[in-house]
């Protein structure tokens, strides 16, 4: 088991490490937000931030920081899961299934979509405690099963669903799931309260997440969800055939029905990308697991050897990487570090950024603080970041219209970077922020972005004046 930890530490240490320069834009945005914290603003009063509130707030934990930092609290992030994995494991059945569990779970955590996995995402921060909630509730431990469901839900507001996977084991107990599950958000409720930030949560993360979720942008969503389900099941086709086998003499209905449950979580919200389906990651782990437990070592071997799928799929990435290869997948990103670098070759101390579209890597990469509680394009558009390189529908239209009042009235950052307009012309910051902009010229123009510097004198002027 020494050994099996160590292997599990040294991959998941090693495949982090490879993405040492990289800040994917699923881990910008909530380490733009914590930089924001740790300047001493307040979440949803001063930051406008569409995430439940742990999700800013664990990235505060290793001070913001990108590069080697980030990396390692992900290779720490990555044991904590795998050790989840074997803890619940031992706790529904033993040691054999616990080790199959750990591995199962480092492995998926390394060899999936880059962006899913190596970004702290709500989906992938709530796989511990999904692991954690039901292993407790099974074991007899409803109000701590419903601490780790409430404490999931800031995270990620499937943490409902993981109540309701509680349910299953513990129904006649459901007060005390209840109880575990009111702790933890009726306490960050009054702490919200206490800051004057919960009506702004309330608008930012519920009312927002509800249309979001309605305003998909597939035309036929539930059949793409079954299209993408179908090829996630092929690319992890050794733990679905685990599963199976688990599946073959098991007659408890409440592992079937927590499946349908964590299936829902992909479901929801109508988009299906990668990182939804962590959601499915610990009832597929457990059930897996179980099914390698039973088979002969010799029949298991074999069976594992299907893990050479997304093996093959994704392990290249890591290679292409260190070998400093040319990736579409960075492209984006690649732009940002280069407008970053001219903004830190001309800025000044003191100096302030709001970035156009939604390209939040560029705040850590340039080091530059926001300059605005927006810290993108999406509530001053109204257009999800989803569709608005190439679309223009409005999902929004009064909070975008009374977001832009609030922005005219508040000070000026020195530099706008507008990181949508040469993707979408329809967009462009001079066209979207014309009463803004009029104090702007342009500075710098650079493959993705157009950088606009405010006139001397004119940081301190607000809309109000």
């Amino acid at each position: 088991m020494r050994a099996l930890w160590l292997g599990i530490f040294a991959l998941l240490l090693a495949s982090r490490l490879c993405h040492w320069d990289v800040l994917w834009i699923e881990e910008a945005y909530p380490t733009a937000a914590a930089a924001e914290l740790l300047n001493g603003k307040v979440l949803y009063k001063d930051i406008w931030f569409d995430k439940p509130p742990l999700f800013a707030g664990i990235y505060v934990l290793w001070g913001a920081y990108t590069g080697l930092a980030l990396r390692l609290a992900g290779a720490a992030f990555g044991m904590l899961s795998a050790w989840a994995a074997a803890r619940a494991a031992r706790a529904f059945w033993g040691p054999r299934e616990a080790g199959w569990a750990a591995a199962f779970t480092a492995f998926v955590l390394t060899f999936d979509t880059p962006s899913a996995t190596l970004a702290l995402t709500p989906d992938v921060l709530t796989v511990p405690l999904h692991f954690a909630a039901a292993a407790l509730a099974f074991s007899g431990f409803p109000l701590w099963a419903g601490l780790c469901a409430g404490v999931s839900l800031l995270f990620n507001a499937k943490g409902l669903l993981i109540l309701a996977a509680c349910l299953l084991w513990q129904l006649r107990r459901a007060h005390m799931l209840a109880l575990g599950f009111a702790i933890p958000v009726l306490a960050a409720a009054g702490w919200m309260a206490f800051q004057g930030s919960l009506g702004d949560y309330w608008q930012q993360v519920w009312l927002w997440g509800a249309a979001y979720s309605r305003d998909t942008l597939l035309s036929q969503p539930l059949l793409e969800g079954v299209r993408r389900t179908v090829n996630w099941s092929w690319f992890h086709l050794a733990l679905i055939a685990g599963l199976l086998a688990a599946s073959w003499d098991e007659k408890d209905m409440r592992w079937p029905a927590w499946l349908l449950l964590s299936l829902a979580g992909v479901f929801l919200g109508l988009r299906f990308f990668p990182r939804y389906f962590f959601h499915l990651l610990p009832v597929v782990v457990l059930m897996a697991a179980r099914g390698f437990a039973r088979l002969t070592p010799k029949r298991a071997a074999v069976l594992a050897l299907l893990l050479v799928i997304p093996l093959a799929r994704y392990g290249p990435r890591y290679v292409q990487l260190v070998q400093g290869r040319a990736w579409s997948d960075l492209a984006m990103f690649d732009s940002s570090r280069k407008a970053a670098d001219f903004l830190k070759s001309r800025s000044h101390s003191g100096d302030t950024l709001f970035v156009w579209g939604y390209r939040p890597d560029l705040y850590p990469l340039s080091g530059l603080p926001a300059g605005t509680r927006f810290l993108d394009s999406q509530p001053l558009s109204g257009v999800i970041a989803d569709r608005h390189l190439s679309n223009s529908h409005v999902t929004f239209p009064d909070i975008a219209r009374a977001n832009r009042q609030a922005l005219l009235n508040g000070p000026r950052p020195t530099w706008i970077a507008d990181g949508l307009g040469p993707y979408n012309p329809s967009l462009d910051v001079r066209s979207s922020l014309p009463e803004m902009m009029a104090g702007y010229t342009l500075a710098a123009e650079s493959p993705g972005y157009r950088i606009y510097r405010i006139a001397p004198g004119r940081q301190a002027r607000t809309g109000a004046e």
